[in-house]
């Protein structure tokens, strides 16, 4: 696979707005450095360094043509909304599609017709068409409070500013993004399709060649690619504003550029975060990943319809764990973390000489050292119990939604936390109603494993932990909540949404009512969170952004945060420890590597087709754009504006990309959008999508 989606970093998503806040000095980015919004891009700095002519015309064409998926990124790329992605974006929905009878996950989804289309359950197609600074409503709304006062301040002005502009429109999506960690706050405006239906997707073998072992790694012989459709009204939407599709394979040195939504970075927290990621947060994900994984892996060999439903989870766990592995070995390096000193040094030393400055922020850096012996005892029960709860259960998920939009619609609008407005709750009824595959084991897994984990972590003893497992066993509860719980039925969630929390009581669902005799204990925890960890967290990141703004400037590209940026780079291999590597494979070698064994075994189209397809034609290629997980499926675009692939991994230098970026060895793994049409034109026969894209036969 690849980047990872959103999705697959839950864990530390869940806890990074408290946990993860930039707050050390930013040098000059360097090389190709930089994840940088749509309205701050360097133009000036790439026609200079590449001998490009890009210019704001050029900057809006791309903005209109890129998608933002779920947890990942994507491109239009003909006029009647095809959306070019990866694999791996698309597999769940795949897998959704699929059944016993018809696996098309591991056969491949290729409809023969447009009217063969399918809607992917749940997923949701957003492009961004407005950004508007909205800083000082949000600063001002926090002006004077603390705490958890100040975060709920925040969150409802927030929340007002979306409504005033996206209503109640369902075609439209209203998101305040946090920029610089504080300094800026912008209005993101989507034009939101609900209705996105898969075109194409190849073999997982095809897209996943080489596994786990290949993952995060080049030479790449990979075909991460897939296609979707968006709809309106049941027909196909007319997308004017698409790329141009090139089916030639860029050269080495050629400027490239990446249009897409990275999730999250936090290249500059303080020391003392570092610290508690590296020390606390860090270990536990990888131990749970890690167990989680193995007993995923036990449980795919029990049967073919074991493998095939648990093929998506385990390939999203087995990346989760590779990218935090990643992040560990950055935050161990003692070269790295003298790095990350001295620039936070450099930036206090820098503060401290300015008397107006000093005066006018205070000490922020001792702020958050005090919040990070906080963080140290909250941390364990604030993600066991709210921030992680249910683990990836569904099923909990939708009894954790409905039981707290009961509980905030039993309340006077005014005193409604953020997000639980009538036009929320509705919104959520909409999600609630998409009918989703579940599968009753893997539930159990999930939910005996967070249970074991939170009686491990907190101890038997704890209060809460009593209050949880009661007399029961973790595997007791999971079976009988599982077992008894209507909520895979859409139309039982499109009832229960409607009940009171007394009538949630009085329904008999055991899922529910484990989640109502728990809330209370999880609510509290997230106060305490917002009180001591969050609420100082926040303000004292505004105040590291003042300083760092004062002292270098704003013409600086952001952390990112899952909202649109443009990165640039070129072709290019690396060097390192005297072994240089190519920046492209070919085809061929493909059936060079294949052993005929998991997980070298070429796909069986791939192998039919070995004496058709040309095995000169580029399939993986490296670019020294920085990119991070959320950026899987973003269209890799040439000079003229045209699509010559999609980004989907990075080597494995680029797995320290979370804290920094080097443009020695970080690199981008893309798929061509060459090797995209041989596989098109040669393996699949697939005329139709040719004639879309605009390639000749």
């Amino acid at each position: 696979m690849s980047l990872p989606s959103l999705r697959l970093t839950a864990s530390l998503a869940a806890l990074g707005a408290a946990t993860v806040v930039l707050s050390a000095p930013a040098t000059s980015a360097r090389a190709d450095e930089g994840m940088w919004t749509f309205d701050n891009f360097p133009i000036a700095t790439v026609n200079e360094k590449y001998g490009t002519n890009i210019d704001q015309a050029w900057l809006d064409r791309v903005r209109n043509a890129a998608v933002r998926l779920q947890g990942c990124s994507a491109s239009l790329v003909s006029g009647e909304g095809l959306i070019l992605t990866n694999h791996h974006c698309v597999v769940g929905c795949v897998q959704d599609l699929s059944s016993a009878e018809n696996d098309y996950v591991k056969n491949g989804w290729m409809p023969a017709t447009r009217e063969e289309e399918k809607k992917c359950p749940g997923q949701t197609a957003e492009i961004l068409t407005d950004i508007t600074d909205v800083t000082d409503r949000v600063v001002g709304a926090g002006a004077g409070l603390e705490g958890a006062a100040f975060v709920q301040a925040r969150a409802a002005e927030i929340d007002k500013i979306q409504k005033e502009v996206c209503g109640d429109d369902q075609k439209l999506t209203c998101q305040v993004i946090s920029l610089y960690r504080g300094g800026q706050y912008k209005l993101y405006k989507f034009r939101k399709y609900d209705d996105v239906r898969l075109v194409f997707a190849p073999e997982f073998q095809a897209a996943f060649f080489g596994g786990d072992p290949d993952n995060f790694n080049f030479p790449r012989y990979a075909l991460d690619a897939g296609f979707l459709r968006i709809y309106e009204d049941g027909k196909p939407v007319a997308t004017p504003n698409h790329l141009v599709w090139n089916a030639n394979a860029p050269k080495e040195g050629d400027v490239t550029f990446v249009a897409g939504n990275p999730g999250s970075t936090s290249r500059l927290l303080t020391m003392a975060q570092l610290e508690a990621l590296r020390d606390q947060q860090l270990p536990l994900t990888l131990i749970q990943t890690s167990e989680l994984r193995g007993r995923l892996l036990e449980y795919s060999t029990t049967g073919e319809e074991a493998k095939r439903v648990s093929v998506d989870p385990i390939f999203g766990l087995e990346n989760g764990f590779k990218v935090y592995y990643g992040q560990q070995g950055a935050l161990t390096d003692p070269a790295f973390m003298a790095t990350k000193r001295t620039a936070e040094q450099e930036l206090r030393q820098r503060v401290a000489a300015d008397p107006a400055l000093a005066q006018r922020i205070g000490d922020p850096w001792a702020e958050l050292e005090r919040v990070a012996a906080a963080q140290r005892d909250l941390y364990l029960p604030y993600r066991q119990l709210e921030a992680a709860a249910g683990q990836r259960s569904s099923l909990y998920s939708y009894a954790k939604s409905i039981v707290r939009a009961a509980k905030e619609r039993a309340k006077p609008v005014a005193e409604r936390r953020a997000g639980y407005s009538d036009a929320d709750i509705a919104s959520l009824g909409r999600r609630l109603a998409t009918e989703t595959p579940i599968s009753n084991d893997l539930e159990k897994i999930y939910l005996d494993f967070w249970l074991s984990k939170t009686r491990e972590y907190l101890t038997v003893d704890n209060t809460d932990v009593k209050a949880l497992l009661g007399k029961e066993s973790p595997e007791q509860i999971a079976e009988r909540l599982v077992d008894g719980t209507r909520l895979a039925d859409p139309a039982f969630r499109a009832q229960a949404l409607a009940m009171t929390p007394e009538q949630l009581a009085a329904s008999g669902d055991p899922l529910i009512a484990f989640v109502l005799a728990n809330d209370d204990a999880a609510q509290a925890i997230r106060t305490q969170w917002e009180s001591a960890v969050s609420g100082p967290t926040s303000r004292a990141g505004e105040k590291i952004a003042q300083a760092r703004f004062a002292v270098y400037g704003t013409n600086l590209y952001p952390d990112a945060t899952f909202s649109l940026r443009l990165s640039y780079g070129q072709v290019k291999g690396w060097t390192y420890r005297g072994v240089t590597v190519t920046p492209f494979t070919e085809i061929g070698g493909l059936y060079e590597r294949n052993t005929g064994a998991e997980p070298f075994n070429a796909a069986e189209d791939w192998m039919a087709a070995e004496g058709k397809v040309n095995k000169s034609t580029v399939y993986d290629f490296v670019s020294t754009n920085d990119i991070i997980g959320g950026n899987s499926g973003s269209p890799v675009i040439n000079a003229k504006g045209e699509v010559i692939g999609a980004a989907f991994d990075g080597n494995i230098h680029s797995l320290g990309g979370s804290f920094g970026y080097d443009g020695e060895l970080n690199r981008t793994v893309t798929v061509s959008t060459a090797a995209i049409t041989e596989a098109l034109r040669t393996v699949y026969n697939q005329p139709r999508l040719l004639r879309e894209l605009g390639v000749r036969r």
